[in-house]
């Protein structure tokens, strides 16, 4: 499953784009392998992780957004040898619309005034704006004023003083009970994420509180279902990277990395990516095949990994959690913009027939991350692979039924592999700590591919997709199992 198509969505998004020398294209071949060497190449920017999806004639393309001059060397390199397209004209309709709004002031007034989500509307109702980050706060301080829902603060302060915080609710105050847990915006540029998060548990209690139960376009849900979802226990962390955040909305200038000018001070030489941080397989020139990039060592670079393991504060506050709710069962990163349903393992294929060959093992370092080949596939045990995609099957069917449109379920490790990232890292600690909970990771990437900014139509969409989503994956993860 793979076309590359670098679509960035409307007008800001296109011009802020352009202010970077960065121009949103669909890369087309005629086979998914015709992909390969274009992305290892760790200076190109595939969004969030290069997937190949098939086009209605046959071929396949990947999104990415490009500078005039790598559109330039891969047309001189690769059209005439390799039958590979740069299509810049699928700029379609909606990266030509306006894109939705981000909020002004604060709509939750000091926390007092708790936000309602599009599950417990009339259908058709529309929220305006985006949240700023002011208002991400203020929202889950009015789902405790008004729900009971408990916040906390997180350890670690970021690279521009911000104190983070995560929520959890459903189960009572006894951490051991919280199986479900959420997090959104690693990356800054990924507009909506907190919101659909937010707006989705602010449903989850007002129809439990009503004894109503919830729709999302075509898709409705019980009043038990509600009751049951809560039953099993969230925890949610809605904003990853508070300060990238704040940058991206301030600037437009589809910012992914957090802020940290350790590395470099200015440009594109500020920041790490948080979703290349986490303790699985980080050091990837150790354990990768030298043919592989699954993170980059530049700063410059929109998969940049940082100086160490879990260096930034926004990783080890996410990595925290998993400390204090010791039973989490079902992990969700939330994303976009891919209409993807990712699950484990990202690093490599997947293989159930040899358990020795897995990421602790050292024989296998510098074979890792070549995909489709027998020399190294990552072990998963067939229980676990079957229970995944369950899953991830599930939730993508939830998707779909809102409104028809198209997801698609896919193991994470896509056209390349990757390193570091937020569901390796939760799949992977069960055998990589002793005596921790195995934690079944899933990435979410709601929208339409490169979307960044969506339209105010496409970020109601997204609401009601992804409120959708994770409602069978948490029915579905509590038919599997939460213990």
């Amino acid at each position: 499953m793979t076309r590359i198509g670098l679509v960035a969505c409307l007008a800001l998004q296109v011009t802020a784009a352009l202010a970077r020398e960065l121009i949103p294209v669909q890369i087309l071949a005629p086979t998914v392998e015709h992909f390969r060497d274009i992305v290892s190449n760790d200076t190109y920017d595939f969004g969030c992780r290069a997937i190949a999806h098939p086009t209605e004639d046959g071929r396949f393309k990947v999104h990415a957004l490009l500078t005039r001059d790598q559109i330039a060397y891969l047309n001189n390199e690769y059209r005439s040898v390799h039958d590979i397209t740069i299509d810049e004209q699928s700029l379609a309709k909606r990266q030509r619309a306006a894109s939705a709004p981000i909020g002004t002031g604060d709509r939750f007034q000091s926390g007092t005034v708790a936000p309602v989500g599009l599950g417990t509307r009339a259908s058709g109702t529309t929220i305006p704006s985006i949240m700023n980050v002011n208002e991400i706060s203020s929202a889950v301080n009015a789902l405790v004023k008004t729900y009971g829902v408990t916040s906390f603060n997180l350890p670690y302060k970021t690279f521009n003083g911000a104190t983070q915080f995560a929520a959890y609710v459903g189960a009572g105050s006894d951490t051991s009970k919280y199986h479900l847990y959420l997090s959104a915006a690693v990356h800054a540029r990924e507009r909506g994420g907190p919101d659909n998060l937010i707006y989705w548990i602010s449903d989850l209690l007002a129809a439990n509180k009503s004894g109503s139960g919830l729709t999302y376009g075509r898709k409705s849900y019980t009043n038990a279902q509600v009751k049951s979802v809560l039953s099993a226990g969230i925890v949610f962390f809605p904003l990853v990277n508070p300060d990238g955040v704040a940058y991206d909305q301030s600037t437009g200038s589809l910012w992914r990395k957090n802020r940290n000018t350790a590395s470099g001070r200015s440009g594109s030489s500020v920041g790490v990516d948080i979703n290349r941080n986490f303790d699985f397989l980080w050091n990837f020139k150790k354990y990768f095949a030298p043919s592989t990039s699954p993170a980059s060592t530049s700063p410059s670079s929109e998969t940049f990994y940082g100086t160490a393991p879990a260096s930034e504060p926004e990783t080890k506050n996410h990595v925290s959690i998993y400390d204090k709710f010791p039973k989490i069962r079902w992990f969700m990163d939330i994303h976009s913009a891919a209409g993807d349903i990712l699950y484990s393992w990202g690093d490599d294929d997947n293989q159930a027939t040899n358990a020795a060959m897995n990421f602790r093992n050292s024989t296998y370092d510098g074979k890792r991350g070549v995909v489709n080949d027998g020399t190294y596939r990552e072990y998963i045990p067939s229980a676990d692979a079957t229970a995944i995609k369950r899953v991830a099957d599930a939730t993508v069917a939830a998707m779909k039924g809102v409104g028809s449109r198209s997801y698609v379920a896919m193991q994470a490790v896509g056209l390349y592999a990757t390193s570091g990232a937020t569901d390796d890292y939760a799949f992977s600690r069960y055998w990589a700590k002793p005596g921790v909970n195995k934690v079944y990771g899933y990435t979410m990437e709601f929208g339409y591919s490169t979307n960044f900014y969506p339209t105010l139509t496409e970020f109601n969409q997204n609401i009601l997709d992804t409120n959708a989503g994770f409602m069978d994956w948490a029915l579905t993860a509590i038919s599997v199992g939460l213990e």
